[in-house]
């Protein structure tokens, strides 16, 4: 095991992520720890992986899994094979585990699902995004609608649950194209939904292409709209509105990403994967050939890492406890982190209640509607030690989102942020996507990338030092 890569004490974590960068294509908008037209490198990354996984020393039993990407499925049926079977070997599932994998709708047959579901697959996350073809094809999407309602039956048929991303906010979308995708989605009843806005992300085409005047952003107060609208046409489709920009039937919450949300550790494997572990948080080298070439001399691949003190970890629980509709217990909060919540952060607390974004009931506090649409600009107030809640927050977008490890703008983040909450919140290694990348400094990146800041570089500002990180891709 080299020396500097992380050496768990008990209790260990309950949940996994492994990252497969693999992609057919990487997309405009798309920030994450992604290769293309690499097949060289799957033999190679199998080989790592099964090296730093054995740095763990034993095999260690876990309650949810988490394949994540780029697109795990881009594996042909051989090495996707060979890959949960290795997984299965360093992490055995618990019984009523739940194991995700994303997909993408355009690769995913009927040969690659079978093997999934021979090794214990239980649930596929889709990267859908939409069902209108002018849509997908402005994303640089390679699927259609057909591909889609065929993964979901594919899915089905192998009693798989199955979660659906969608994304709004695109370039000259309507609020009735939208209100259609939101349809569409419903009318195949997945067990969970997942929204997010389109951001623009420095390092992406997208990013390039508004500078050149050839994407621009849609009108703030449509986009909104378009994410209220999602609130309330999904609720009234039956599904739990549970965290910031995530929707489950009743019982179908994902599990491995309420890991995060809860302030739980996390193991994790794979180039630019994040772990988090007795409080000490490390993330991988995000450059695909870096992190193989690190692996296979022995070395730590990480990147980035840094042990929270009890206050820190305290400040990012009430956060991430925020992120859920249901809120922050005050009792559950004192006995789980041993911080008294209006001590941590009661002034910056009752700012925001007072300006209608969080309600405290005095059991709890939790975001209201309005504060659904600022919620990245109420993070780093609340993380930052010391900090003084600013005069005002005014129409910050900012639904959160899970995708591939950390806390993503859901709404986008254009609106009026003061300076102070400029720095904001990001996980993906969760969640693009709902997906269930962990929590992390990944920025800029992406999870399905495009978003704030991560809890690393908000509180690296708080501490007045820069908490970006190098990163070849």
């Amino acid at each position: 095991m080299p020396s500097g890569y992380f050496m768990q004490e008990l209790p260990p974590p309950r949940a996994a992520y492994i990252h497969i960068p693999f992609c057919v294509h990487r997309c405009g908008y798309c920030n994450f720890t992604v290769v293309a037209g690499r097949d060289d490198l799957v033999e190679p990354l199998l080989a790592a992986l099964a090296r730093e996984l054995s740095w763990l020393g034993e095999p260690c039993e876990i309650d949810t899994l988490y394949f994540g990407g780029g697109t795990p499925t881009y594996l042909a049926s051989n090495p996707l094979k060979r890959l949960c079977e290795l997984a299965l070997h360093w992490h055995p599932l618990a019984e009523g585990y739940e194991w995700t994998v994303e997909a993408n709708p355009g690769d995913l047959d009927a040969e690659r699902l079978a093997v999934l579901a021979e090794c214990g697959v239980n649930r596929l996350s889709l990267g859908s995004q939409s069902f209108n073809a002018e849509k997908l094809k402005l994303l640089e999407r390679n699927h259609n609608s057909e591909d889609i309602e065929n993964a979901i039956a594919l899915s089905r048929r192998a009693a798989m649950g199955v979660s659906l991303d969608l994304m709004f906010g695109v370039p000259g979308e309507t609020l009735d194209e939208w209100q259609a995708d939101l349809r569409q989605a419903i009318d195949l009843a997945p067990d969970h939904i997942s929204t997010y806005g389109l951001t623009f992300e420095q390092g992406t085409q997208f990013w390039n292409r508004r500078q050149h005047g050839e994407l621009s952003q849609i009108d703030e107060e449509l986009e909104r709209d378009m994410y209220l609208t999602a609130i309330d046409t999904l609720a009234a489709a039956g599904f739990e509105h549970y965290e910031v920009s995530n929707f489950a039937r009743p019982g179908c919450r994902s599990r491995h990403n309420e890991t995060y949300w809860s302030g739980r550790g996390y193991f994790a494997a794979g180039p630019g994967a994040a772990r988090y572990v007795n409080g000490h948080r490390q993330t991988n080298h995000r450059s695909t050939t870096t992190y193989l070439d690190r692996v296979q001399k022995g070395e730590s691949p990480v990147a980035e890492e840094e042990c929270l003190s009890h206050e820190q970890r305290a400040r990012e629980s009430l956060v991430f406890g925020l992120r859920r509709l249901e809120g922050v217990d005050r009792g559950e909060f004192t006995s789980r982190t041993g911080f008294d919540l209006d001590e941590l952060a009661g002034e910056t607390i009752e700012h925001f209640v007072q300006l209608g974004m969080l309600s405290d009931d005095g059991a709890g506090v939790r975001l209201t509607r309005a504060g659904l649409l600022v919620s990245d600009g109420l993070w780093p107030e609340l993380l930052c030690r010391g900090a003084k809640p600013q005069a005002a927050v005014r129409g910050v977008r900012g639904a959160s989102r899970v995708d591939r490890g950390g806390l993503q703008s859901g709404v986008g983040s254009r609106w009026f942020l003061p300076p102070r909450l400029a720095v904001l919140l990001r996980s993906r290694n969760s969640g693009a996507k709902s997906r269930g990348h962990p929590p992390c400094w990944r920025n800029p990146s992406g999870d399905s990338s495009c978003g704030a800041r991560s809890v690393f570089q908000t509180r690296a500002k708080c501490r007045g030092r820069s908490g970006s990180k190098a990163a070849d891709r």
